[in-house]
């Protein structure tokens, strides 16, 4: 299980590989939010319920990146990573219940490197050989 970062002219794009999808998904997680904070300064202090569902799994990892970016504002939280309970697919829909792990923001321990604003679709991309699962986007910054 690997993040890497994606050359993109504006902004910023995000690769993760995992040997199941949630891991896959977790690095994901743990590349967008190095982006906008040295994570190794947040303590998990806090947990805050991380819940969302789409028709496939590329949409999925843009709608759990996008919760995760919108429950940080909403919970004045920093967060350092996201745990993922389970990842299931019935009726048509695929559903991520998880838990995003961090402390209150404190801007004079916790500086801002770069603003994420969204994950986008643009790039997105979805493969499963070999039993990797990668996953990739680009982050509007």
């Amino acid at each position: 299980m690997t993040y890497t970062y994606l050359d993109h002219e504006a902004d910023i794009g995000i690769r993760a590989i995992g040997s199941t999808l949630e891991e896959a998904f977790e690095q994901g997680a743990k590349a967008m939010l190095n982006v906008m904070w040295d994570i190794s300064t947040i303590e998990e202090r806090q947990s805050v319920q991380i819940e969302c569902a789409a028709r496939d799994i590329p949409e999925l990892f843009i709608e759990i990146l996008n919760e995760i970016l919108s429950k940080q504002g909403i919970e004045e939280i920093a967060v350092a990573r996201l745990q993922i309970d389970k990842i299931t697919n019935a009726d048509g829909k695929y559903r991520l219940k998880g838990i995003a792990l961090g402390e209150l923001l404190n801007l004079d321990k916790h500086i801002v490197k770069t603003e994420v604003k969204a994950a986008t679709y643009a790039g997105l991309k979805y493969e499963q050989k070999d039993n990797q699962h990668m996953i990739q986007c680009v982050l509007d910054v």
